[in-house]
């Protein structure tokens, strides 16, 4: 991740109803991406397609208030580029993220946490073996924790 990647991210706008996953320009936010495991999956054209992050800066805060993240996961985070999003690009995208966590974090469980309404992506993380775990309200929107077993190497 770069500061000029990190501007470009944090200025992608997505359609109601996924709008929730819009961010604001601001120093935190940049330095959030800059200073904590954020990665950038680009296409053959070194175009950014979307983004990824591990650890404290893929969970929802309000998830602490259940112990939602109690056990020893790898928490990801997960972005695609609005325009990328909903046409069919989504399992070639999430299977490299995937991959790339599996070899960073070798016989780690993942865990990615998703609002509820965005069924699409719910499918996309069941496709790959993630079940739900625990449920909880934000005052943006209800989330579930997914969690899938490591694989072994």
């Amino acid at each position: 991740m770069t500061e000029d990647r990190a501007v470009e991210i944090l200025n992608w706008k997505y359609e109601k109803p996924y709008d929730l996953y819009n961010n604001e320009i601001s120093t935190e936010e940049i330095d959030e991406m800059l200073g904590n495991p954020h990665f950038v999956v680009v296409d053959q054209d070194a175009e950014i397609v979307g983004y990824y992050c591990t650890g404290k800066s893929a969970q929802v805060p309000a998830g602490n208030k259940i112990n939602a993240y109690e056990n020893e996961n790898i928490d990801i985070g997960v972005g695609m580029k609005p325009n990328l999003t909903g046409k069919g690009f989504g399992t070639r995208f999430f299977s490299f993220i995937s991959k790339d966590i599996e070899r960073m974090h070798p016989n780690t469980p993942m865990r990615l946490t998703v609002a509820t309404f965005n069924k699409r992506a719910i499918r996309l993380y069941q496709k790959f073996g993630f079940v739900e775990q625990k449920k909880f309200q934000t005052d943006a929107a209800e989330f579930i924790t997914m969690v899938k077993k490591a694989t072994e190497i």
